[in-house]
């Protein structure tokens, strides 16, 4: 059975008891209730509200907590973040895969697939981050997400850890989250549970602290 984490908690991912070969971060979430029109007439004369456009990024961070490489260009492309338009990281051992399409990990509304095993030894922590696509501009906000969670599944498609939030009111205006990260350890990994908001929709925003 997968522990349930708290903001704040840890749980070891210990090679010597878990499949660490292929682990998949899952994310999934639910437009909360009161950010939808209520009522017979409501939902009748309304226009339909707008889909909320999750994204989730992964950044690799050093031994001094910083993300190493920006790529080439220094426009992200090929570095050590990987993100919606650079979504297979140069070592080929962490991608994402945004929408869930094979029915391993049901209900998860992205992933990003990380091998923590062949992970070169200069990436120390990987931040799990998930932003609103024009979460400013559509008033979109982590108070209207509803059964949000991220959790981390290995290779034998066992449930390992889950972390759970809700629409609560310190998330209102907020349009991403540094919602986990796992940091290496002598024999394995740890998965924390973060849950950290931010105002701005842009992931960037969040990356300038770890530059």
């Amino acid at each position: 059975m997968a522990v349930s984490l708290k903001k704040g908690e840890g749980l070891s991912l210990r090679k010597s008891e878990n499949d660490l070969t292929q682990v998949t971060i899952g994310l999934g979430w639910d437009i909360a209730q009161s950010a939808q029109k209520k009522g017979f007439f409501g939902s009748l004369f309304a226009a339909k509200p707008a889909e909320f456009d999750l994204d989730a990024v992964a950044f690799l961070l050093d031994k001094n907590g910083k993300v190493a490489s920006l790529g080439a260009k220094q426009d992200l492309i090929g570095g050590d973040v990987v993100f919606f338009n650079s979504k297979q990281h140069p070592s080929g051992h962490i991608w994402l895969t945004g929408d869930n399409r094979t029915g391993a990990g049901d209900g998860d509304d992205e992933q990003i697939v990380v091998k923590l095993n062949q992970l070169g030894t200069q990436y120390q922590r990987i931040l799990f981050v998930v932003s609103i696509y024009q979460g400013q501009q559509r008033n979109q906000h982590f108070g209207q997400v509803a059964n949000a969670f991220i959790r981390a599944v290995d290779s034998k498609g066992k449930e390992l850890c889950r972390f759970n939030i809700s629409a609560e009111s310190h998330y209102d205006h907020m349009c991403s989250m540094t919602f986990a990260e796992v940091v290496r350890e002598a024999d394995g990994w740890q998965f924390r549970a973060l849950g950290t908001p931010n105002a701005s929709d842009s992931f960037v925003e969040i990356l300038k602290q770890y530059l």
